[in-house]
This record gives C-alpha cells, sequence and structure tokens, in this order.
C-alpha cells in the first residue's frame, strides 16, 4: 500500500489514478463536450490563426491572379485578360476551403483573427481540438455553401467570417448550456448582424448566416448529447451538416451548368 493524503492506495489504484496502468484512458479528464483535455487548449486555434496570416501574406505578395484561383467564384484569364468565371461549378470543390482562409484587408483579417482568438480559445478548452475543429471547419463550409447557393456568381467572397460567426453561435450554446449571463453575447451578437446586413451591401451576409445557423446546431451536439451515445450524436450531426453542404453544392452546380 502506497501512503496517500486520504489514508492508503493500492500500487494498483495510484498507476491507473496518473494515467500509467492498465486503463488509463478511464481516468484520463474529459472537456465538457467528452475531448481530451490538453497541455495547451489554444493549440488549434494558433494554428488557424497562423494558417491564415500565411495565406494573407501570400495573396499580398502575389496579387490577383492567387486571389482568384482561391475565391468562391473566381475567373478564369486567357493570357493576362479575363475570360469568364470560374468555380465550385468546375469542378473545384477545394475553393470552399481556400476562401475561407482568404482576406483582402488588413481591417479585415484583423477583425476576423481577433474573434477567432476570443471565441476560439474557450470553445477549444471546452470541446476538445477534434471537436472544435470539426465546428471551426464545418461552419466555415456551411458559410461557403450557402454563398454559394444565394449570392450572384460574380460576387466575390472570401474570409473567415463564416467560421468566426460558427464559433459566435457556438459561444452562445456553451454560455447557455453553463448558465453564464447571455447579455454581453447577446448585444455583441446584434452589433455583428448590424455589421452584416448594413445598407452598402458590402459584405457577404449568406457566409455568417450560414456559418452562425451550422456552429450553433453542432454546439447544441456537442454539449448536450447524452454520455452514453455522447460520439454517435455529436458526429452524426457532423455528418449531418457536411451532407447538406454536399447538396447544396451539387443542386446550385446542377443550377449553373
Amino acid at each position: 500500500m502506497i501512503d496517500a493524503s486520504v489514508g492508503f492506495q493500492c500500487p494498483d489504484c495510484v498507476r491507473e489514478g496518473s494515467g500509467t496502468g492498465h486503463h488509463p484512458a478511464a481516468s484520463r479528464p474529459r472537456t465538457l463536450a467528452g475531448g481530451t483535455v490538453a497541455s495547451d487548449p489554444r493549440l488549434v486555434t494558433k494554428i488557424l490563426i497562423g494558417l491564415n496570416l500565411a495565406v494573407f501574406i501570400a495573396v499580398s505578395v502575389a496579387g490577383r491572379p492567387l486571389i482568384d484561383d482561391l475565391l468562391l467564384f473566381g475567373r478564369a484569364y486567357t493570357g493576362n485578360q479575363p475570360s469568364g468565371l470560374e468555380g465550385v461549378a468546375e469542378g473545384q470543390w477545394y475553393r470552399l476551403v481556400t476562401s475561407m482562409f482568404l482576406h483582402q484587408e488588413v481591417w479585415h483579417i484583423a477583425f476576423n483573427m481577433l474573434g477567432l482568438w476570443w471565441l476560439g480559445g474557450p470553445l477549444e478548452a471546452a470541446l476538445g481540438r477534434v471537436r472544435y475543429l470539426l465546428l471551426y471547419v464545418l461552419s466555415g463550409l456551411a458559410g461557403s455553401a450557402l454563398t454559394y447557393w444565394i449570392a450572384d456568381p460574380a460576387q466575390g467572397s472570401l474570409g473567415a467570417s463564416g467560421a468566426v460567426f460558427g464559433l459566435l453561435g457556438a459561444t452562445a450554446v456553451l454560455m447557455r448550456r453553463m448558465n453564464y449571463d447571455m447579455r454581453p453575447l447577446i448585444a455583441l451578437l446584434v452589433v455583428n448582424l448590424i455589421f452584416t446586413f448594413n445598407p452598402w451591401g458590402a459584405i457577404a451576409w449568406q457566409a455568417h448566416i450560414g456559418g452562425l445557423v451550422a456552429g450553433a446546431l453542432i454546439a447544441i451536439a456537442m454539449v448536450h448529447a447524452p454520455r452514453e451515445r455522447r460520439n454517435l450524436v455529436q458526429y452524426g450531426a457532423c455528418a449531418l451538416v457536411l451532407v447538406t453542404v454536399v447538396v447544396i453544392v451539387l443542386a446550385r452546380s446542377a443550377a449553373l451548368a
């Protein structure tokens, strides 16, 4: 037996409690959503910010041709002259993802990265890395899909706003689950929606709404899933959002063909 602060424990119990026994997973600490507690709870958030900044720098150096290669709706060129639109309808599905990391103005990437840092860190800690990454990517894809479905193909759509709005929707769900005061978040959401639907029409509201709805729905599944069916509910909800994105893209591509 081993002397402990609350009496004595058997060696096997001590090994299991420290994660060195035969069943370390059973005693490993878990997040609210069932993910593994990480030593750096903001690692994925830092990587996502780094990717956004790297793409911003690359686009700043390369200029318009690279932007057109990565936009949701880009332009095809014959020589140096535009020869028409190209994009997801031509089978370039990667644009649904690459457009999520594009920013053209310094203020645009600054606001998005501040939002990603403020919202992403607490969500990553609450959900765990894998679930958090799924939330971010699927929210961004939902924003891209809704933009692709509704927006004018001639409209350039770019930025991480859809994914960040997904984090905003997920934060609302998490705060409600934890019984936190919702008023500051509601005020933030109202301000963001006012900017989204501004009369100048410079913001792709479709990406914001698509990301917001997808993020909230995924977060509901993440934090309210019954423990005995947690993985089934959580990953099933993610799969449902992904299938919805695919259906929307296929239907829109058929309409544009």
